[in-house]
């Protein structure tokens, strides 16, 4: 069979990875044109491109499904992950057997952009990744497959957002893999999802990242509820968009910490204008 794998981020990346390595690969790599970065404006590939091309494998960048074709090969599926642009009906018809969907949460919960740094916000004790077929709306058709991780295989306390990022596209690969001999052989009958149970995240803005400096101070004299949210939203939002405080008009970035006898502990800071500090005060 011929399928197509669409991704761009490093979350895409690592599930490709594993593809390869297990020798499941796609005929296609559908992924985001090249893009400048950094302070210079380089023009960089996507990290899905980059093991594309290590690997030798067809490469598609369109800038926009809705105007452009892919070619007239036939693909019999396709496999999405962190894509990063809307799938229009026209390019889900063209897989017989349709686009299954990598998200990193237990569908219907945490639908949109930010599953996991939503999860890690919420203090909730377990979470997972879901394997569905693609519809029309976002993150809603019906579920080929879940896995899912508790308190019992994550620490609650230490995860971060990157740890949670890494091991559950670790985890969307292995299910993937294990199930796809039998989606192949119509053995999968996919479950609708129940809309009652449907929860939506948005995307994190500079605002919400913000730590005020009173709140931040409490949090390391006195714990209590306030540390253990702001050390969620470390945790949470980092590295993107980033927390941060302010302090005599310059700002600081939080990078890391931890609970320590019930109270905020800073592990590692960023000063304006100077190089990360671990084990500072602000």
């Amino acid at each position: 069979m011929k399928w197509a794998f669409f991704g761009t981020t490093d979350f895409a990346a690592i599930i490709l990875q594993k593809f390869i390595q297990n020798n499941f690969l796609p005929s296609l790599v559908i992924t985001n044109p090249d893009k400048p970065t950094g302070r210079k404006k380089i023009i960089t590939p996507p990290p899905v491109k980059i093991v594309a091309l290590q690997n030798q494998l067809k490469i598609w960048q369109p800038e926009n499904l809705n105007l452009e074709n892919p070619n007239e090969d036939k693909y019999d599926f396709g496999f999405l992950a962190a894509y990063g642009k809307i799938i229009p009906p026209q390019i889900i018809n063209l897989f017989p057997l349709g686009i299954i969907v990598a998200h990193p949460s237990l569908l219907p919960k945490y639908r949109g952009p930010t599953p996991l740094q939503s999860f890690i916000l919420s203090g909730e004790k377990e979470t997972g990744v879901t394997l569905f077929l693609m519809d029309e709306k976002i993150d809603h058709g019906p579920i080929l497959a879940q896995k899912t991780i508790s308190e019992n295989e994550i620490n609650l306390e230490e995860i971060t957002y990157q740890t949670l990022h890494n091991k559950l596209a670790e985890i969307s690969a292995d299910l993937f893999l294990e199930i796809i001999p039998k989606f192949l052989a119509h053995q999968i009958t996919p479950i609708p999802q129940n809309e009652k149970l449907a929860t939506y995240t948005k995307k994190f803005t500079g605002e919400d990242a913000f730590i005020l400096e009173e709140d931040l101070k409490k949090a390391i004299e006195n714990g209590g509820n306030e540390a253990i949210i702001i050390n969620r939203k470390i945790r949470a939002l980092n590295p993107e968009p980033g927390v941060w405080t302010m302090k005599n008009g310059k700002r600081i970035k939080l990078l890391k910490a931890k609970m320590v006898d019930g109270k905020l502990k800073l592990i590692q800071i960023q000063k304006e204008g100077k190089k990360p500090e671990f084990n500072s005060q602000i």
